[in-house]
């Protein structure tokens, strides 16, 4: 019998985790709850949940050392920040960091359910049972039944968000893939919502598996229209 979904709570706020746990545990999750961020991570650690709700505001370690941290750790659970916070740079800063999503306070408790339903669906569709290509192209080399990346031989850390969005691409290579498509298939009906971080994902893309982020091997922008997968070294149009 496979386990329930495990969902960490770290959130100093004793009524939102309250909230949130009640809710989730009716969803028929398993939780776990902290509010510290340093214990947060040591959760992690032991415990290795599916999905981990972050406030940024914790005491002792923020919520955006806790993303660093989980990164460079390799640890990739989806990370949803739940946040006081709610100016853009902050948001684009914690998705920078690893974060797969951000909700401002206050929020809806729907909208969170939902989006938790969306991160936990998206992650569960990135590696399906017949999706066992290998793709070598040039320096970079993807396991999909591993879910294993490399450049030029070295393991490359990519949350799941962008792994997602890198499959997709494989899977599309030399296509034009509209801005649409590509939201579509990584948020589904959450897309308009995700519209303003499209290019912060691809250019995570591009600064970890591009040899020169100024002249792009494998992501190609098509200006006004979207973007291009070049499998080839023939130089695509910009």
């Amino acid at each position: 019998m496979s386990r329930k979904i495990r969902i960490l709570i770290a959130e100093d706020e004793p009524a939102i985790t309250r909230i949130l746990q009640r809710n989730l545990v009716a969803q028929k999750y398993e939780v776990l709850t902290t509010s510290d961020g340093a214990a947060a991570l040591s959760i992690v650690e032991q415990k290795n949940p599916d999905l981990l709700l972050l406030d940024l505001g914790l005491p002792g370690m923020n919520g955006l050392d806790v993303c660093k941290n989980l990164r460079a750790r390799s640890q990739l659970p989806l990370i949803i920040v739940i946040s006081v916070r709610s100016k853009e740079q902050e948001k684009v800063r914690a998705l920078d960091l690893g974060a797969d999503d951000y909700i401002a306070k206050p929020f809806g408790i729907e909208e969170v359910m939902a989006r938790v339903r969306v991160a936990l669906r998206h992650s569960a569709a990135i590696n399906p049972i017949s999706d066992t290509a290998i793709f070598e192209i040039g320096p970079l080399r993807v396991d999909t039944a591993r879910h294993h990346v490399q450049i030029n031989a070295q393991d490359v850390k990519l949350t799941p968000t962008e792994y997602k969005l890198l499959v997709f691409f494989l899977h599309n290579q030399d296509k034009i893939l509209t801005q649409q498509m590509l939201l579509q298939h990584i948020w589904g009906n959450e897309a308009a919502a995700q519209a303003s971080y499209l290019h912060v994902y691809i250019a995570h893309l591009r600064r970890k598996l591009e040899p020169d982020t100024t002249g792009p091997r494998f992501f190609h922008t098509l200006s006004g229209v979207g973007y291009r997968f070049q499998s080839t070294l023939e130089t695509a149009p910009l």
